[in-house]
């Protein structure tokens, strides 16, 4: 299903903007990480911050025009973060990055607010083609531990996105995808947590091909207790003859 958007870009870090967004990037890890007990921890220890840090310098130097000294910084957060920003990538406020090993931001990948990702995601195209080429993921959204989002689709506000999960197509606000290839599943709950936080109980996600192996076993203890009962009968008639 396919979901057309008209979200404009998320505005790139500069000059006051860069140290507030900063902030906000040390400021979010302690609203969805109870691990994280203080500011200075988060801003030492924990690689995705420090990635996105370097990303934020980096992006500044790429608009600028500074290509080598940008891609230059992007190499090094992978050598010492094991995440891999482009330097291209347009990235707004409060992105979280938890644990973030593995993690791949491609050159025209969008990220707008509030947007969570686990370590092994990666945010990738399917085409050599100039032009946008990677996802573009809304405000709010969640994508759990190795999904893989690919090619120029929208992953829409405040959607889930499964561990493992490989999405090739739009998907609506507020949907939980899951799978191979990602199938949009519905949710009757709350996609927020107390307050408007953001809802990280990934685990709940919905797993549609459990819940038909149960149809199924269901439905074979049936047919089994009914062929026993058959079964019985027709040994109790063929007992009188």
């Amino acid at each position: 299903m396919s979901v057309v958007t008209s979200i404009a870009p998320v505005p790139a870090a500069s000059g006051h903007g860069l140290f507030a967004k900063l902030r906000g990037d040390v400021s979010c890890v302690l609203q969805r990480d109870p691990a994280a007990r203080n500011s200075l921890e988060v801003a030492l220890l924990y690689p995705g911050v420090h990635a996105l840090l370097i990303y934020r310098v980096a992006n500044s130097l790429w608009r600028r025009g500074f290509k080598f000294p940008a891609r230059f910084l992007s190499w090094f957060a992978r050598l010492v973060t094991n995440i891999d920003i482009h330097p291209g990538a347009t990235i707004g406020e409060r992105l979280f990055i938890d644990h973030g090993a593995g993690v791949v931001i491609g050159e025209t990948s969008i990220i707008h607010n509030d947007v969570t990702l686990y370590h092994g995601v990666t945010l990738g195209g399917t085409s050599w083609a100039p032009g946008k080429r990677h996802p573009t993921i809304e405000s709010g959204v969640l994508v759990g531990a190795g999904a893989k989002i690919l090619g120029p689709i929208t992953v829409s506000a405040r959607a889930r996105i499964g561990a493992n999960s490989v999405v090739i197509e739009d998907v609506p606000p507020e949907m939980t995808v899951v799978g191979i290839p990602g199938r949009i599943v519905r949710v009757e709950r709350r996609r927020s947590g107390a307050e408007g936080r953001i809802d990280l109980e990934h685990h709940l996600i919905p797993d549609p091909v459990g819940d038909a192996i149960s149809v199924l076993i269901d439905r074979i203890d049936f047919l089994e207790a009914r062929l026993a009962h058959l079964q019985a009968r027709k040994n109790e008639t063929s007992s009188k003859s």
